[in-house]
């Protein structure tokens, strides 16, 4: 069996095509799962069920966990103009740190009914280019933050059906400063910056359905999210000629989050050995504009709408674990994620193209009520080119991402 799971580890690099995705959605949400190629749905490993199928939870053994773990995106973006264009440019590095904490309680072991608690982070974009770019006017940086706050109840129907729901809070911040084609006496470009907090409310409702010992299913739907700006801070440095042109002002604005529809198999051929496969649909077309209101506009000042045109796309995923000794737990997975970014609908501040990822994971019990989880993520995005309809910017931009994580388990 061990032979067996480490060519299924190889076989699932050597079919991939490398190719960088998914919007700015952020699937980080288990680091057994992540190890796995992010699956989840049809296979229970722990409490990140809560987010990835809340039926499952009910079939957890542990009366109390405890789960935190955190990954760090190490992303590299660079553009090239169109030829004959030899201009080059390449986003500012930065680091992400996505998070979660899941909390479990169930009043007996043999009880039906489960309680649980998480916070994640499913969505966030951060683009920072160089302030001089030849791109500025479009984006100098953009940052989405969102956290989820989801408390769950799972019941065990049968001793083969696991059923639960959540409601989800989500809370956040968003961030955009591009430059203002004015120049000041030095020549500087001048600089808009818009800032404000967001909140929104959704859930989170799925069906576990464990066959057998070998066989088990699941099913699990994410409601789309509006999140909204209220109030926002919109500020502008230009020359003082044309401050009456660019005043300080607020501003709104909504950026709606898909609905993720998920359908999970998992297969145990035996103790040692466990398989899982998910496909996710993920309802992009909500979002098909970044739009801006501003209280104060003057003829240089004009509310913003800017076509996005997001399509539905899906996520394909397959994973492996193999119980490699006693304490010692080892993983593989690869997933590919089709990008929801139309031709022509391209910009610098999300450069999106299909993408695969290729994961490894392991986890160590340390005790019987501890255990550490390690993953490592590597994205390769296929390069793209594209004239965005809108503004007439076009060029190429090539993707790729190395993401380590760790989690913590507590069971009593």
């Amino acid at each position: 069996m061990r032979k067996l799971f480490f060519s299924f580890c190889l076989l699932l690099t050597a079919n991939c095509q490398l190719v960088v995705a998914g919007g700015f959605q952020v699937n980080l949400q288990g680091q057994k799962q992540t190890g796995m190629g992010h699956t989840g749905t049809g296979l229970l490993l722990d409490g990140a069920s809560l987010l990835f199928n809340p039926g499952a939870t009910s079939f957890l053994d542990s009366i109390r966990l405890v789960q935190i773990g955190g990954s760090f995106i190490i992303p590299r973006t660079q553009y090239l103009e169109p030829a004959p264009g030899v201009y080059t440019s390449e986003m500012v590095h930065h680091v992400g740190t996505p998070f979660t904490i899941y909390a479990v309680y169930k009043i007996k072991k043999q009880h039906k009914l489960n309680f649980g608690f998480g916070v994640y982070t499913p969505f966030g974009s951060r683009a920072e280019w160089p302030s001089d770019w030849n791109g500025q006017f479009l984006i100098r940086e953009m940052e989405l933050k969102t956290i989820f706050i989801q408390p769950t109840v799972s019941y065990k129907v049968t001793d083969k059906i696991g059923v639960g729901a959540g409601f989800i809070y989500a809370t956040g911040s968003f961030g955009l400063k591009k430059g203002v084609p004015v120049q000041d006496t030095l020549g500087n470009y001048g600089e808009a910056t818009l800032e404000g907090e967001a909140k929104g409310i959704g859930y989170n409702a799925g069906i576990y359905f464990k066959l057998n010992e070998k066989w088990s299913f699941g099913v699990d739907y994410r409601s789309s999210v509006e999140v909204s700006v209220d109030g926002g801070n919109a500020s502008f440095v230009v020359p003082s000629s044309l401050e009456e042109y660019f005043p300080a002002t607020t501003f709104t604005a909504t950026i709606t989050m898909p609905h993720v529809l998920s359908f999970g198999v998992g297969f145990s051929p035996n103790d040692k050995l466990k398989l899982a496969f998910d496909v996710n649909q993920i309802g992009w077309n909500v979002y098909d504009t970044l739009s801006f209101h501003f209280a104060d506009t003057t003829a240089k000042l004009q509310d913003i709408h800017s076509p996005r045109m997001y399509k539905n796309a899906f996520i394909i995923r397959a994973g492996s674990q193999y119980h490699l000794k006693e304490n010692l737990f080892v993983r593989c997975g690869a997933y590919y994620d089709m990008s929801p970014v139309q031709d022509g609908y391209l910009t610098p501040e999300t450069p999106d193209a299909n993408r695969i990822g290729l994961s490894m994971g392991a986890s160590w019990k340390v005790a019987k009520w501890f255990n550490l989880d390690l993953s490592l993520l590597y994205i390769e995005g296929m390069k793209r080119t594209d004239k965005n309809i809108e503004t007439g910017y076009e060029g190429t931009y090539k993707t790729k991402a190395v993401v380590p994580g760790i989690a913590i388990e507590f069971l009593f």
